[in-house]
């Protein structure tokens, strides 16, 4: 089965940066969600196949996906952080061709990596 491992989540403080990082086990589309407490699961980042990417607007011109692949690893750097950041990121990745920019169109998902942005 398609596995998928995060890493680089943490405390900071706001204003700083954090760069997360997801390794992987089989090539799909892959993307960033994350899930603050008492909210739902939101889209951060995708990459799609053919290497477009799309932001949630809360983010734009602040975070960066990225993706190694000859190192099956997907990054997600994060700058110029605020308090609104904090939540439990979550790699995921799926199948479809050109998914959705929705938690429901993703199959796969990782345990997740906390990002708490204090001030």
């Amino acid at each position: 089965q398609v596995q998928l491992v995060e890493s680089g989540g943490g405390s900071v403080q706001a204003g700083g940066s954090l760069t997360l990082a997801c390794t992987y086990t089989m090539e799909y589309r892959m993307g960033w969600f994350r899930q603050a407490p008492g909210k739902e699961r939101e889209g951060v980042a995708v990459i799609y196949y053919d290497g477009r990417t799309t932001y949630a607007d809360s983010v734009k011109g602040r975070f960066t996906i990225s993706k190694e692949n000859a190192k099956n690893t997907l990054y997600l750097q994060m700058n110029s952080l605020k308090l609104e950041d904090t939540a439990m990121y979550y790699c995921a990745a799926s199948s479809r061709r050109w998914p959705q920019f929705i938690p429901a169109s993703y199959e796969y998902w990782g345990q997740g990596t906390q990002v708490t942005v204090s001030s």
